[in-house]
């Protein structure tokens, strides 16, 4: 069984690698319908409607064209999460789906690094791919 560290993982808006990510997160979900009639005794369920949505975590960097800065509230975009990193050639399994940027959080203090929270609601399927 293949295990990996978080510190491989990347982020990308389309093809470009999204700079100083901390952590990211991308979650899928399953609405469901009951369905349970009469006479039965427990209550059975079918699933209905799936969403998913996804946030970043990273060091500010406003020199991040293409990533950070790419990434503003109410555009829509390609977004591809790489738990196992972005190798090409390695055989590269990564998440990947058309999103609307719902939020950025920007936060800072005194004593520690400008940092910057992004959230991203799926708009249709996340598909499971392979990088080749």
């Amino acid at each position: 069984m293949a295990t990996h560290t978080g510190s491989e993982g990347t982020v990308r808006v389309g093809l470009n690698a999204i700079a100083e990510i901390r952590s990211y997160s991308v979650e899928e979900t399953s609405d469901t319908a009951e369905d349970t009639s009469m006479g039965d005794a427990y209550r059975t369920f079918k699933t209905t409607l799936k969403a998913w949505s996804g946030s970043v975590d990273v060091f500010w960097d406003e020199t991040d064209t293409n990533g950070q800065v790419a990434l503003v509230v109410g555009s829509q975009v390609t977004a591809n999460f790489f738990p196992e990193g972005a190798t090409a050639g390695q055989s590269e399994k990564y998440y990947s789906g058309d999103a609307i940027v719902t939020g950025r959080t920007v936060t800072g203090s005194f004593d520690g690094m400008v940092e910057a929270s992004i959230t991203l609601q799926g708009t249709g399927a996340l598909t499971l791919s392979t990088l080749a």
